[in-house]
């Protein structure tokens, strides 16, 4: 029988912890809770949660505080869940470690989502298939062959390399500041405008709808950064995860 990934929920409000201890398991997850950032420590050491929910708002030492203290020691997919809905917030956390980032108030389908892309992120933390895809797109990562509808597609060097950082980033949201490390290097890390360009290059060679429609495969998070969605194969039904 195969274990139910165990989230750990840390928020100080009763009723938000209340809401998600009930609604949870039912989509197959076991609920661990904690009120402030010495509780989620304790907890954290005692049970090994799969994902941590966690409110930014704490008691004493806040949420940003226990991403720091996450992340010394695990890369366990981390999904924020608070009121704070600044740009500067969302960006802070996601550097600081965190995975993604819901808003208060929030809908349950999101953050299911969510957590099952967080999920697979701490999967692929521990393990990358070879072969990528995401609807029409396939990126092999050995070859560096890149497909759509199997048909190549010729990407720059530049290009290819920031599609690959989203791909090890899949369902993630990846801010600017760490795209650019990643592709460009600590140098150009404010150099917004050469990671917009190049995104737009990047989205007429793998989504060329996307130069009359909002794009499907490589979304904006205003503000923020991307997110590379994981969607189901095209001809399937269903919504894409994450």
């Amino acid at each position: 029988m195969n274990k139910l990934p165990r989230v750990l929920i840390v928020d100080d409000e009763p009723q938000i912890r209340r809401f998600l201890r009930t609604s949870l398991p039912p989509h197959g997850y076991e609920c661990i809770e904690a009120e402030d950032a010495a509780s989620a420590m304790v907890a954290y050491g005692k049970d090994r949660p799969d994902v941590i929910i966690l409110d930014l708002g704490l008691p004493g030492r806040d949420g940003f505080s226990v991403i720091q203290d996450i992340r010394k020691l695990a890369l366990t997919p981390i999904v924020v869940l608070s009121a704070r809905g600044d740009v500067e917030g969302k960006v802070k956390a996601l550097e600081l470690g965190a995975d993604d980032y819901v808003t208060k108030p929030f809908d349950m389908i999101e953050l299911l989502a969510r957590l099952r892309a967080a999920l697979r992120h701490g999967l692929q933390a521990v393990g990358e298939a070879p072969v990528f895809r995401s609807g029409p797109l396939t990126v092999d990562l050995v070859s560096r062959r890149v497909l759509l509808r199997d048909t190549e597609v010729h990407l720059s060097p530049k290009e290819y390399n920031l599609l690959r950082f989203l791909v090890g980033q899949v369902g993630r949201v990846v801010t600017h500041h760490q795209i650019l490390e990643e592709v460009w290097g600590p140098a150009n890390v404010e150099d917004v405008q050469y990671l917009r360009v190049l995104m737009r290059a990047l989205r007429k060679k793998i989504e060329p709808e996307s130069e009359i429609q909002v794009p499907q495969l490589i979304v904006t998070e205003s503000g923020v950064g991307y997110r590379l969605m994981l969607l189901p194969p095209e001809g399937r039904a269903g919504g894409a995860p994450g």
